[in-house]
């Protein structure tokens, strides 16, 4: 029945200025105040031919524990190198065997390491096999 339809996804964070700086200006990926319709402080992002994804100012926010938004990459090693340059620091979990950046390298599994916004979502880097 929805299978057709528009969607959007949403997050939510604390500070959309921080939010802002933290998606637009490290991670590179394009960002808008909201339509008239939202709240105050939202924020819309637009990845890469995918539907946009709403950025909500919630002073309610709650951390994910878990990815709220995967960026596919062809060479994550150099993704991560990157970001490490620009002051992100990826996340360590007890039970994955991670490099010393982060990264997963599972075999048989796609290469994926984790970091997190400044709200404290966690985003993912996933490199296509």
């Amino acid at each position: 029945m929805l299978g057709g339809c528009p969607a959007h996804i949403g997050i939510s964070v604390t500070d959309p200025a921080a939010a802002r700086k933290f998606y637009e200006g490290i991670l590179g990926v394009p960002m808008s105040d909201s339509d008239p319709s939202g709240e105050p402080g939202d924020l819309v992002m637009h990845i890469g031919g995918q539907p946009d994804v709403w950025v909500a100012a919630r002073a309610d926010h709650v951390p994910s524990r878990y990815p709220v938004l995967t960026f596919r990459v062809d060479d994550i090693s150099g993704v991560v190198a990157e970001l490490h340059r620009r002051g992100v620091d990826f996340l360590h979990y007890d039970g994955f065997d991670q490099d010393e950046k982060g990264v997963v390298r599972a075999d048989g599994e796609p290469p994926v390491a984790w970091f997190s916004d400044p709200a404290g979502n966690v985003l993912a880097l996933r490199q296509e096999q």
